[in-house]
Parts: C-alpha cells; sequence; structure tokens
C-alpha cells in the first residue's frame, strides 16, 4: 500500500496547489516570542502529514512553538517517506543543507540546532543515518515519535545520537494527546496502522509494521475535540483503511467495529458533517462498508479504490489479491449502493514481465471503470521488496510511452467528469478567502475538487450550495445557489 498512499498524496496536492497559492489561509494563534522554535519537513502520505501535526501538539507542552523555515529553528525535524525513487539520497541531499545551517547557527552564536530524522526513512536507515550523516541527532521511526521529549532530554544528557525504531503503534496510540492544534476546518485522524497485505512492490510492512487498529473511543474522544474547535470534515486515515477493527465503544454489545461501524458512529458526533477515508484496497471492502455508503449522507460519494493494474497475471504478481473481475464487481456494487459516487484509483505502469497485452488489459479496464480521479507512475524498483527481485524489468522508454498513453486517458476521464457537474448544484465546505480579494471564496465539492465562487467571509467555515458553472481538470467554479 506504499505505491498507494504515495500517489494518494500527489493526488491532494495536484488538487490544491493552485487553490493553496490564490487563498488566505486562517490567522495563526499567537505564540510565545520566547519559545524555543521547530521546524518539520513533511515528505510522502497523509499519514506523514497527521503524524507531523501530531509532533508539533507533543511538542508544545515542552516549549516549541513551530517556525515557518529551518533557519533559525531550535529543532528540525525531517518526516520522510520510503516510496518515492531515491527518497532516502534525498534526504541525504537536504540533510546537506541542514548540516550547513547548523554550522552557521553555531558560528553566529545562535546556539545548537538539534536534527531529527523522522519516518520511513528512518525505520529502514536506522543508524546508517547517522552514519552518513553526522549531523543528525535523533533517528526515530514512525511508531515512535510520541517519544519525542523523552529523546529530547535524553539527548540533552548524554549529548549522544538518539535511535528509535521499535514497531509500537498500539502504545503511541494511547499516549498520543488528544488535544490538537488545527487551523481551518478539515482534518485528518489516523485510524489505522500498517498493512499485512505484503504486495510485491510495496515497503509498507517493513517500514510501518503489521496492521494495528485504534480503539473507537480514542478516535471519537480526538474527533469530539476537533468538532469543539469548529472542524467539519474528517479523514480516516490508515495505510489499509478499510482492514479497520478496532475495540468497540464502551457499551457495546460488539467487541469491535469494523470502518462500515466506525463511520456510521463518528457520523453521530456533533458538529461533524462530513467523513471520508483514505486509502483503502479492495480486498477488505465488506459488506459493512458498502452499505454504510448507500446508508450514510455525511460519508462522502468519494472513494480512492487502487486497482494497480487490469491485468490478472500481474495483479497475481503484484500479491494483490484479486482478479480484475473480482474489482470490477465490487464497484458494480457499490456504485448501486451509492449511484453518485466517483472513483478515484492508482495504477502502476510496466511491473516486471507486463507485456503490450497486459497494459492493454488496464487501458480496458480504465475505460470500463471510469474514474473521476486516478493516478499512475512507473514501476520502479523499492530495494527490499519481492518486485525487486524479479525477472523481465521492462525498459524505461516502454514505461514511459505506456506511461503516457495511460495518463492522457485517465486526464480525459477525470476533466469529463468535473465538465459533467456543470449545471448541477454540490454543497461546498467554504475554507477561506481568495487572496485576491475580489469578492470570491474558494472551498471543497464533495468530489474534492477545489471550487471558487463569489461569496462573503461569513461563509468561511459553512457548507453552502453551489451552482457549478464551469469546471477544468482540477477545480470548478460556481454560484450560490
Amino acid at each position: 500500500m506504499a505505491k498507494v498512499l504515495d500517489i494518494e498524496s500527489k493526488r491532494t496536492q495536484t488538487l490544491m496547489a493552485k487553490d493553496v497559492a490564490t487563498a488566505k489561509t486562517p490567522e495563526a494563534v499567537p505564540v510565545n516570542p520566547n519559545a524555543k522554535k521547530v521546524f518539520i519537513k513533511t515528505y510522502g502520505c497523509q499519514m506523514n502529514v497527521y503524524d507531523s501535526q501530531r509532533m508539533a501538539d507533543i511538542l508544545a507542552p515542552i516549549g516549541y512553538a513551530p517556525s515557518d523555515s529551518a533557519e533559525g529553528a531550535d529543532l528540525v525535524i525531517l518526516n520522510t517517506c520510503h516510496i518515492r525513487e531515491k527518497a532516502a539520497e534525498k534526504v541525504y541531499s537536504e540533510l546537506g543543507r541542514v548540516r550547513k545551517m547548523k554550522e552557521d547557527r553555531l558560528a553566529s552564536g545562535g546556539g545548537e540546532m538539534t536534527v531529527a530524522v523522522a519516518g520511513c526513512v528512518a525505520q529502514a536507515e536506522g543508524a546508517e543515518i547517522t552514519r552518513r550523516a553526522p549531523v543528525v541527532d535523533m533517528v526515530l521511526g514512525p511508531q515512535t515519535y510520541h517519544k519525542l521529549p523523552e529523546m529530547i532530554a535524553r539527548l540533552a544528557r548524554s549529548n549522544d545520537e538518539v535511535l528509535e525504531t521499535d514497531f509500537d503503534t498500539q502504545e503511541k496510540f494511547d499516549e498520543l494527546p488528544i488535544e490538537r492544534d488545527v487551523k481551518g476546518f478539515a482534518a485528518f485522524v489516523t485510524i489505522q496502522e500498517g498493512c499485512d497485505k505484503f504486495c510485491t512492490f510495496c515497503v509498507v510492512p517493513y517500514t510501518r509494521g503489521a496492521e494495528v487498529s485504534r480503539p473507537v473511543d480514542q478516535i471519537v474522544a480526538e474527533i469530539r475535540a476537533l468538532a469543539a474547535k469548529g472542524v467539519r470534515e474528517v479523514t480516516l486515515l490508515g495505510q489499509n483503511v478499510n482492514a479497520y477493527h478496532g475495540k468497540a465503544p464502551a457499551g457495546s454489545i460488539e467487541a469491535e467495529y469494523g470502518l462500515g461501524e466506525l463511520v456510521k458512529h463518528v457520523a453521530k458526533i456533533g458538529g461533524i458533517d462530513r467523513i471520508r477515508f483514505t486509502t483503502s484496497h479492495p480486498r477488505d471492502m465488506d459488506e459493512a462498508l458498502i452499505a454504510a455508503h448507500g446508508d450514510e449522507t455525511k460519508l462522502m460519494p468519494y472513494l480512492h479504490l487502487p486497482l494497480q493494474a487490469g491485468s490478472d497475471k500481474i495483479l497475481k504478481a503484484m500479491n494483490r489479491g484479486h482478479t480484475y473481475a473480482e474489482y470490477r464487481d465490487l464497484i458494480a456494487r457499490i456504485r448501486a449502493a451509492r449511484p453518485d459516487l466517483a472513483l478515484s484509483s492508482d495504477f502502476i505502469v510496466g511491473f516486471p514481465g507486463e507485456t503490450d497485452e497486459d497494459f492493454e488489459a488496464t487501458m480496458t479496464a480504465v475505460r470500463e471503470i471510469g474514474y473521476g480521479s486516478a493516478f499512475s507512475f512507473k514501476y520502479s524498483i523499492r530495494p527490499g521488496t519481492p518486485g525487486a527481485d524479479l525477472p523481465n524489468q521492462v525498459p524505461e522508454d516502454v514505461k514511459s510511452a505506456r506511461l503516457s498513453r495511460l495518463q492522457e486517458l485517465l486526464a480525459k476521464q477525470q476533466t469529463e467528469f468535473n465538465q459533467s457537474l456543470i449545471g448541477k448544484t454540490l454543497p461546498v465546505l467554504v475554507e477561506n478567502v481568495s487572496a485576491k480579494n475580489d469578492g470570491t471564496v474558494f472551498g471543497r465539492a464533495p468530489y474534492l475538487q477545489g471550487t471558487h465562487f463569489a461569496a462573503g467571509p461569513e461563509t468561511v467555515g459553512q457548507i453552502v450550495q453551489v451552482r457549478i458553472t464551469d469546471a477544468g481538470r482540477n477545480s470548478l467554479t460556481g454560484e450560490l445557489a
């Protein structure tokens, strides 16, 4: 599922890039000018975005305030992703720049800068990071960031590097503070971590560990606290989110809840009007979750369900655990439950052994299913994964040609889907006013597109009805209905 998460992150970035550049973010809460500064650079998926936010929450009680840049920060954390090609080398390159900042700060009398590498590269590389980059003081895996205050104290006592890469997901869940410093009206909430599927292209089982689900009462407590701060939309996160099976709430006759039951439970929380989840695996899309799409109106009609390939031979080589026909039938059942559902997916082209015929099966699958959004990437070797040792690696020029054809088709489908919304009225969660001061605001439609329309600042934080008047590939334009 690692590739899935990385692609999901890329999709979110693509949808949001232009909107962020032209929108005003909510004003920051004033902080103590004497507080220490922490700069956290986040790579990769939404899980890492969430983890970075939680690191900031954990550090706040011990005197650290967020910084917008590494320069001048007392603590710099690189929260890394091991999914992209040459991910580790990019981290080492960034560490070279941080080393120069650390040296300049010390030379100017600004004091010590503590440098930490967190996330999946930290988990995979371990002590190799401090060997190759002595500038690093702390290395912590994605299951250990709740120990940051303790690590900082240990570093101060010993002045020796700190290494924490144990898999201890449940402990992390238990020790995370409920209160969060949130800005805006939508938030991520981690409910599950790890993956047991062992797709042959994926490093997640090795960097995030086995599947662990968070108890329902913990999740509800966090979401209630978010709602009290004005959050109206939550996205439930997991490397394999629909494998969720968490301890049921106190007083329940059930021992545990699946994701379908959790969604319905979260929908009862006052103030929460929208629910999303990502990222899913077809093997774990059970009947209760399908039913939730039809029964729960707060669950947005947008599902990210990666297919990866349309060829059964390639799906088997990827160890996906399903055939294309099974995926197609699953989609039919979900669409029967929620006719207005839009689908998103991920595709990998050029997996070892992929022939022209296999690739054409993927093209046929895309045409048959139809996607409102989808992302595709060339297969690239991930050391330590079974796919790295498979024979018949596809030449780079062949992968590039196939990717170009597939992306052209996906872009056409995305544009057509957005244009199909013209003339329809959609509920839009207004996130902010335009930085252009042109009397327009920006929000998110149910299908995640950024949506611009004329309205006053009093609509920020509200869900308003917007009639769509125009559509591009990544965004919508409308008017108040």
